[in-house]
């Protein structure tokens, strides 16, 4: 192992893969998962001290943006994407931005990570001021795109963090708050979609559910707000209905269909009780 390199660099568990058989390689593999869990959990006191930053700035109307190239990008715009269906909030709260643009998404843009302004540029039309929230996604701490988004972003004032899993990275000393998850070398050598892609997922995956009960889009542990717009989620929030108030199915659903979603057909089912 070579120790001057950074740890999503250096060789994984094993040297032979080919040379393996299925059973294997998915015990190997499964087991060197385990390095996920340890770099994320070194990560929550960090992610803590963001969030308490974080949210008033989202109470107050500031919005979140991501900035992220190939599979960091791809897992911010998932991220950003699951808002509004999920909690009901409206698609500019949080934005996911992936160098190359959309069509990134699927087939790998070349050279757009390596484009040091192109980062600002994208966020330019959204007028991002003061009260937002920038959060660069970089797991090898060394993408241009990211480095220049976030020296451009503190510059104007916006908070800014980063998510990276590379320790002492070019990626940490633009931001207020570096979220670092070590998970060291990959199963397949450099392939951060791997480890690092899934703590990357786990760190983003509490960010906004945090930032979202904060903002009180969940009650108990139902999302209230959800978009009910396919019959699983009609279906989902009739059962929530019911187990909130007690009221039948067919009234549930009744209900649903009136109010458009759960909180409100919640409130209106209390409300005529207590009429």
């Amino acid at each position: 192992m070579n120790s001057n390199l950074p740890p999503t660099e250096q060789l994984g568990p094993l040297a032979d893969l080919e040379q393996r058989s299925i059973a294997e390689l998915t015990a190997s593999m499964h087991a060197h998962n385990g390095a996920v869990q340890h770099g994320v959990e070194a990560a929550i006191p960090a992610l803590n001290q963001f969030m308490e930053a974080l949210v008033p700035r989202m109470q107050q109307g500031g919005r979140l943006f991501y900035i992220g190239a190939g599979t960091s990008g791809r897992l911010g715009v998932m991220d950003a994407s699951e808002c509004p269906p999920t909690f009901g909030v409206s698609t500019d709260r949080v934005i996911g931005l992936i160098a190359g643009g959309d069509g990134a998404l699927r087939l790998a843009v070349e050279g757009a990570e390596d484009d040091i302004s192109a980062a600002w540029q994208d966020l330019t039309p959204y007028q991002p001021n003061p009260h937002d929230t920038l959060i660069g996604i970089a797991a090898s701490g060394r993408t241009p795109y990211v480095i220049g988004g976030l020296h451009e972003a503190r510059a104007a004032g916006l908070l800014t963090a980063c998510i990276t899993c590379n320790p002492s990275s070019a990626v940490e000393q633009e931001v207020e708050h570096a979220l670092v998850a070590v998970t060291g070398g990959e199963f397949v050598t450099g392939s951060t979609r791997l480890n690092a892609g899934t703590a990357t997922k786990l760190l983003l995956n509490m960010i906004t559910t945090v930032v979202m009960i904060q903002l009180g889009h969940v009650q108990g542990s139902r999302m209230v707000d959800m978009q009910p717009t396919n019959v699983k989620l009609m279906e989902r929030g009739q059962r929530m209905i019911v187990d909130a108030t007690g009221v039948s199915n067919e009234s549930a659903l009744k209900a649903l269909e009136l109010a458009g979603n759960v909180r409100d057909a919640i409130q209106q089912i209390q409300d005529d009780a207590h009429a």
